[in-house]
């Protein structure tokens, strides 16, 4: 594979990538609680020119859906938001120490000499 090709799992780079904007908030306003989440809106705006996204191979809604499915990214709705009537509370996105660990291991195994 020529070094300008992108890599071939465009799910899988979407998830990395995710994490790594998630992970990016929380170390970033460390100490700041209410400031170590994303918002989806967020998050679709920092991967709109991700190549898998950009060219509409994976969406950040389901990319995003499958991280708190798995456990790797935790989603917050506000105490004061309305889930089920009215207007949805905004929902925050926050890694979890579980993410945090899956991506210790993506940049252990791509950091190897195949």
């Amino acid at each position: 594979m020529a070094s300008n090709e992108p890599p071939s799992d465009p799910v899988r780079s979407t998830l990395v990538a995710l994490l790594q904007q998630l992970n990016r908030a929380e170390s970033i306003n460390e100490g700041r609680a209410h400031e170590q989440t994303l918002e989806l809106s967020e998050m679709e705006r920092l991967l709109s020119r991700f190549w898998p996204v950009e060219q509409g191979q994976v969406k950040v809604p389901l990319a995003l859906g499958l991280l708190v499915r798995n456990g790797l990214v935790e989603a917050r709705v506000p105490s004061g938001g309305k889930v089920d009537h009215g207007a949805p509370g905004r929902a925050t996105y926050q890694i979890t120490a579980a993410g945090k660990a899956f991506l210790v291991e993506v940049q252990k195994s791509s950091d190897r000499i195949p």
